[in-house]
């Protein structure tokens, strides 16, 4: 099978002179070339535009648009598109100007063929590679964006992987303090919402929620005997509660990630007027999210049943919240959480108890579906049990005498049990 000549590329000549225009065209069809001709730049600029031109070869001084008007017009349209400009004078300056605008070479009229050849080889050859170069950097970039976007789902696993990781820590220790169930995670919400109020958002936002959780990650190491009292704590126990701070910054302080949430841990306890621990740092030496925190766990914990004592509404925990601002608590962060308003807050809560019923509603559906399951298998297992299967050669036996009315009922029954069975019992147990 003979191979399929290659097409020749197509050349564009634009010269005003017919002689010039012509001469050039005759002299590059006999090298191969496949030419087209026009005598102006806005004809040459239509014909550019039909079909792919690799290549134009035009005169600088033309009537009307010139040469170098079609050099940009080209250079912004067509930019995989080569020019040669030719010209009558041997102006070094137009030569530069030529050049800076994008021209690939730079002619004297006429031309010899021997350097016009030259030029047009040199010209493709650039264009060859300048193709080659921008379909790389294309699939270069393509390659980039797909690791990107692989990268950016492994960051994102990731991250849901330490959240998961956390509240798992978390929910444990709540578990551990039966009074507190869940109390991390409401204080959460009530820290963003006031967070949010005071304008804070993205990464900032994320670390204080994260903060906000693990405020409480240093009572893994306070003894149960004093974490769990029901009744009032001695001054030796309330030393030993008061470590829970600097507790769990220890534990969490060299964790990258966590370095932020772990000033928050190290100062939730702190005050604004300088009466917390266990730095007694004062106003703007807390660090915000702690000052934000210190609002929400107030809010929580007064509101929150414990063994000792009720919780009490939400009027009362705002009220004295309110009350507390510039010795407790800082002002600002007050007044944020108080444009919030009772109803939102009383919401928060109400919407995180209502998702744990639905999550606990649901998972005691499905517990109680396998045991449905379970039973049902169990029966049809007793069933196959009963049901004799042939062991050897059929012996008929003897007619039996008449049964009486009582017998043929009752051995009806049974067959009507073991068929109801047998054509429902995986649909749903008959004693259910």
């Amino acid at each position: 099978m003979e191979a399929i000549p290659p097409i020749p590329p197509r050349i564009l000549i634009v010269d005003d002179d017919d002689s010039v225009r012509d001469v050039i065209s005759v002299l590059l069809r006999e090298e191969g070339y496949n030419c087209v001709v026009a005598s102006g730049s806005e004809m040459a600029l239509d014909l550019a535009g039909q079909e792919e031109t690799p290549l134009v070869i035009s005169d600088m001084k033309m009537p009307g648009k010139d040469g170098l008007w079609l050099l940009e017009q080209l250079r912004e349209r067509y930019p995989d598109t080569s020019v040669i400009m030719l010209t009558g004078y041997g102006d070094t300056e137009s030569a530069v100007d030529c050049l800076r605008r994008g021209a690939v070479d730079y002619l004297l009229k006429p031309p010899k063929l021997t350097d016009l050849i030259r030029a047009i080889e040199r010209a493709l050859a650039k264009r060859r590679i300048e193709l080659a170069r921008k379909r790389y950097q294309k699939k270069l970039e393509r390659k980039v964006r797909d690791r990107t976007t692989e990268l950016r789902n492994a960051l994102r696993d990731i991250a849901h992987t330490y959240q998961s990781t956390l509240l798992a820590l978390v929910a444990a220790l709540d578990a551990r303090e039966h009074e507190t169930s869940d109390h991390s995670q409401r204080v959460v919400r009530y820290t963003s919402a006031v967070a949010e109020r005071m304008g804070i958002k993205g990464p900032e936002l994320e670390e204080i929620g994260r903060g906000a959780l693990l405020h409480d990650i240093g009572k893994i190491g306070v003894p149960d005997a004093v974490l769990l009292k029901p009744g009032k704590l001695t001054p030796e126990e309330w030393q030993e509660m008061r470590k829970h701070p600097d507790i769990g910054f220890q534990m969490i302080q060299n964790i990258p990630f966590l370095a932020t949430p772990a000033q928050i841990v190290l100062s939730h306890q702190e005050r604004w007027d300088g009466q917390g621990y266990p730095r007694n740092l004062r106003g703007q030496e807390i660090h915000i999210g702690a000052r934000i925190f210190a609002v929400a766990d107030t809010l929580d914990a007064m509101t929150s049943d414990r063994p000792y004592r009720k919780g009490t509404t939400f009027a009362n925990a705002i009220a004295e919240i309110h009350r507390c601002a510039g010795t407790q608590f800082d002002r600002e962060v007050v007044r944020a959480f108080l444009d919030i308003g009772e109803q939102a807050l009383v919401k928060i809560k109400e919407d995180m108890q209502n998702r744990k019923l639905t999550l606990v509603q649901a998972e005691a559906h499905a517990q109680e579906a396998e045991a449905t399951l379970a039973r049902l298998t169990e029966d049809m297992d007793e069933l196959d049990q009963t049901i004799p299967g042939p062991v050897g050669p059929t012996v008929r036996p003897p007619p039996a005498p008449p049964a009486s009315s009582s017998t043929t009922g009752a051995n009806t029954l049974n067959q009507g049990v073991v068929l109801s069975v047998l054509a429902g019992g995986r649909q749903g147990n008959p004693r259910d």
